[in-house]
């Protein structure tokens, strides 16, 4: 079996560049900006169009490690895609994939580690071996497998961990009723979700021991619906029903990424600043489009619109609160760099399955807040971090963009902070650092 590779695609951030340097900030950040696209409906959308009957046309692509390799797996796998800037058209397959025996190697997408086993099992013929980075091989996929063998699948685990890199051979799907877990993560439910119309029979599909963000099964939910599935469920998520039918081709534009928009809204809030973010919407399905209300909460001043967010900064953030990040877990971070500059401690608490992310993110960010002089108190569900004065240390982001982003905002208030592996940001947002530099803070690279 071939080692594991890096997860850096030809669209990442340089690999030329080792370490970050972000200095801090003479005076408040000012700025309207468009972000990128969003990754959760891109991966989404091009393996639902490479499972459609027809060509579809997707504009507002994020281009990012992620989605390089998505688009890479498919492009293995026989699916015809041309790729121009943001826009990607992609003649569906109808679950046929024409090529019948490759090796797909998807960088550390866990997108598409979840989402990809079940498009393959579906189709009738074939044999594929999925795998990732070493970091993605980590990552649990045991509950995604056990549902698929339940509805008929035949999959192999290559390794002794129950998880990439899988063996997947193409015998469909015969539909029926099984039992998923949602506590992990809900992107083994959206696997599920993405395959089950292309199922012989009808798939019942019901949620165990709660769900981890749901916000995100309402997008799986809502794409699947666009490309013409038969979905119902009830209000919570808990119960599915999913009859046999084809995908049909689709021509649409996909929402911006509302997770990296948080960082730009913190850096107005850090700062002082103003920010508007032009091209998310609060009540978009996105669930950190709702982080504004935690700013709100901190004492700025905010815009909620359908098309735009903007934040003002407050002279002094407020803390002395506790705050339940599980819908919006990807920002428990961004509340990890807030929080030592506010005028209170602020608890951050149910994200206990973001130990399992591309780092143990829990765990780093105390580390590191820790190593530039902060007092925290790490739990096994969160953190509570304390107002403090800081010093500069070198920070490491363990391969994780979500780390790598925070401490860029970090270094915005604090002097004397390098940041190591800065490429990792290219996981979704490969321009980061660039945003920084046009408005107007000091970024260098060695």
């Amino acid at each position: 079996m071939k080692e594991s590779r890096s997860s850096r695609s030809p669209w990442a951030f340089s690999a030329e560049i080792h370490e970050a340097f972000v200095s801090p900030v003479k005076a408040p950040v000012h700025g309207a900006i468009n972000v990128p696209g969003s990754k959760s409906y891109t991966n989404r959308a091009l393996i639902i169009a490479a499972l459609a009957e027809g060509t579809s046309t997707l504009r507002g692509i994020l281009r990012s490690d992620d989605s390089y390799w998505c688009l890479d797996a498919l492009k293995r796998l026989g699916t015809k895609i041309s790729i121009n800037d943001e826009e990607v058209a992609i003649k569906g397959t109808g679950g046929r994939w024409p090529v019948k025996e490759a090796e797909c190697f998807i960088g550390s997408a866990g997108t598409i580690a979840r989402f990809l086993p079940g498009a393959l099992a579906i189709s009738q013929g074939g044999s594929w071996v999925v795998d990732g980075s070493q970091q993605l091989r980590d990552r649990p996929l045991s509950p995604l497998v056990d549902a698929l063998h339940d509805l008929g699948a035949e999959i192999d685990y290559l390794s002794e961990q129950q998880g990439l890199p899988l063996q997947i051979k193409g015998t469909g799907l015969r539909g029926g009723e099984i039992e998923v877990p949602g506590n992990v993560s809900s992107q083994f439910l959206s696997g599920l979700l993405i395959a089950s119309p292309l199922a012989e029979g009808t798939v019942k599909i019901r949620v165990v021991n709660g769900l981890v963000q749901p916000s995100y099964i309402g997008i799986t939910v809502q794409l699947m619906r666009q490309f013409g599935a038969q979905i119902e469920h009830n209000e919570d998520y808990s119960e599915f029903h999913i009859e046999p039918g084809a995908y049909r081709a689709q021509d649409m534009t996909l929402e911006a990424d509302a997770s990296t928009a948080c960082y730009f809204l913190a850096l107005a809030a850090l700062t002082q600043g103003e920010m508007v973010v032009k091209n998310v919407g609060y009540h978009s399905f996105q669930p950190d489009a709702q982080f504004i209300d935690v700013l709100e909460l901190m004492g700025c001043a905010v815009e909620k619109t359908e098309s735009f967010l903007k934040v003002i900064g407050p002279e002094k953030l407020k803390g002395g609160f506790t705050v339940d990040m599980k819908p919006m877990s990807d920002q428990a971070l961004t509340i990890g760099a807030l929080a030592p500059f506010a005028n209170a401690p602020i608890t951050v608490s149910n994200v206990a399955h973001i130990r399992k992310h591309e780092s143990d993110r829990i765990t780093v960010i105390c580390q590191a807040l820790q190593k530039l002089g902060i007092q925290v108190e790490e739990r096994e569900d969160g953190f509570t971090i304390y107002p403090g004065e800081m010093q500069g240390a070198q920070l490491d982001p363990h391969d994780d963009h979500r780390n790598a982003m925070v401490f860029g905002l970090i270094s915005t208030k604090v002097d004397g902070i390098s940041i190591l592996d800065p490429g990792c940001v290219s996981k979704t947002c490969p321009t980061f650092f660039d945003e920084l530099k046009q408005l107007g803070v000091d970024v260098s690279f060695k």
